[in-house]
């Protein structure tokens, strides 16, 4: 049997994933949810708003393996850690942690590794991965913005680098493994129908920007910065324009970067984030700027989509819809992202003088998890459209993409583990001689929030006012 590329692997583990979202949340609640909503509905001054707030549309199998995913994390906690282990908690995070390892023992399996020595690995990364969890849940750390990712990564750095890591882990830190499969499940979140609800403002604020942004910072860190490493100025200049961690991942596999030049890249990205969420809703708030306006700028500077659902809804409802709309345009970029790195690398900077490159070698470069990503986008923007949308939102939004981004963001936290618990910081140390990263970051965000701002201003109350009066 041939070996499984880990890329494959990711997009069938994905796919997997998703399949099993739609078979527990839309197929199998379809006929009695699509039943009630037909009664509700004949009735007069029918509101589906309130029906979506009232009525239960998902089955009892889904609501059990819902409770499982959640449960498994910690719950809220203020000054005793043990209050956030319910029994809920109890009772899911072994369950849980089987039904993680299995999934990705088969998938070492068909890797052609070996899948025993990866089973006893993967129990203590879990494990590392709920502390994650555990401290991101405390109140004050989370009203701060410090999520799991940035726990994760801290962790499993203090972990490596005090005790370091028993031999045993090691076969299951897969960081590119768990990252590329939760890409693959970010790409059914990418729904057209919400894009077009924006329509050509948050279009150019996302498509016009940000390739501006990204060329520019990664020319100066080149020619004015002179940083040595071009594969680390692409890296984090793709993580700040465009997306945050996920490009980071996708551009980091196009251009071959070393795990130390994506930790860099994906530390900055927290530590700016964890900022960015907090300081950037309470200045619009300050100088009153308007809703759809604060929520566009949000949209298209902060990094992670759940630290910009988190400060849009700071400002309200519109500003959260607008923000997460026009993240959801910005990610669609990391697929056009990876080509447009993948071919350049390719024949620009890995490229001898005179040699001819085919297709062959952009394909080989070209990250194939990326494609998985494309088709889930595709998939569920088209089973989207062709349902009505309270039930579309029911049973796709609050049921299937529920449930997988959920589990994306136990693949996320995982990575993030591994990529902690594989760095060594002098390696690291090493990445930030000179501090010209986190110059690179900061000059670059400072372009990036001048230029989305005018546009947004442009687009959204000069060129499409229209369009603004209605969102």
């Amino acid at each position: 049997m041939p070996r499984m590329s880990e890329d494959i692997a990711a997009i069938i583990l994905g796919s997997f994933i998703l399949l099993m979202g739609l078979l527990v949340f839309l197929v199998a609640p379809y006929g009695e949810v699509s039943s009630a909503y037909s009664q509700a509905s004949e009735l007069s001054g029918f509101d589906s708003e309130q029906w979506l707030e009232e009525s239960n549309t998902s089955s009892v199998l889904g609501t059990s393996l819902k409770e499982i995913v959640n449960d498994a994390r910690p719950g809220s906690w203020d000054l005793n850690p043990l209050e956030a282990f319910s029994i809920g908690f109890i009772f899911s995070v072994l369950p849980f942690m089987v039904i993680m390892a299995l999934l990705f023992t088969i998938m070492c399996h068909l890797m052609l590794d070996d899948a025993v020595v990866f089973i006893r690995g993967f129990v203590p990364v879990f494990f590392v991965a709920v502390l994650a969890y555990l401290l991101a849940a405390q109140v004050d750390f989370n009203n701060m913005g410090i999520g799991y990712a940035l726990w994760a990564i801290v962790l499993g750095l203090f972990i490596n680098n005090v005790f370091g890591v028993p031999d045993v882990a090691r076969p299951a830190l897969r960081h590119e493994l768990y990252i590329k499969t939760g890409l693959v499940l970010l790409g059914a979140e990418v729904l057209f129908s919400k894009i077009l609800a924006i329509g050509l403002p948050g279009i150019f604020v996302a498509w016009i920007v940000t390739p501006v942004v990204l060329i520019t910072t990664y020319w100066f860190g080149q020619k004015i910065l002179r940083i040595s490493s071009k594969t680390l100025n692409i890296t984090i200049s793709a993580d700040m324009s465009v997306c945050g961690v996920s490009a980071a991942i996708a551009t980091a596999a196009a251009c071959k970067a070393k795990k130390e030049e994506l930790t860099t890249a994906v530390g900055l990205s927290m530590i700016f984030t964890s900022i960015m969420m907090v300081a950037l809703p309470a200045f619009i708030n300050f100088v009153g700027m308007p809703e759809v306006l604060g929520g566009a700028w949000i949209g298209g500077t902060i990094d992670a989509t759940g630290a910009v659902v988190a400060a849009g809804a700071f400002l309200g409802d519109t500003a959260l819809n607008v923000a997460a709309t026009i993240k959801m345009i910005q990610n669609i970029l990391i697929g056009i992202l990876a080509f447009g790195v993948a071919i350049y690398w390719t024949s620009k900077v890995d490229n001898t003088a005179g040699q001819e490159i085919g297709a062959s070698e952009i394909w080989l470069r070209f990250p194939k998890f990326v494609l998985g990503f494309i088709g889930a986008s595709l998939f569920f923007s088209l089973l989207f459209s062709m349902m009505e949308e309270p039930l579309a939102i029911a049973l796709l939004e609050n049921g299937v993409l529920d449930f997988s981004s959920d589990m994306r963001g136990w693949l996320f936290c995982l990575a993030f583990v591994s990529i902690g618990l594989s760095t060594n910081f002098k390696e690291l140390r090493e990445q930030f001689s000179g501090g010209k990263p986190l110059i690179l970051y900061a000059c670059g965000q400072s372009l990036n929030l001048g230029l989305t701002l005018l546009m947004a201003w442009i687009m959204f109350y000069k060129v499409f006012p229209e369009i603004t009066s209605t969102l």
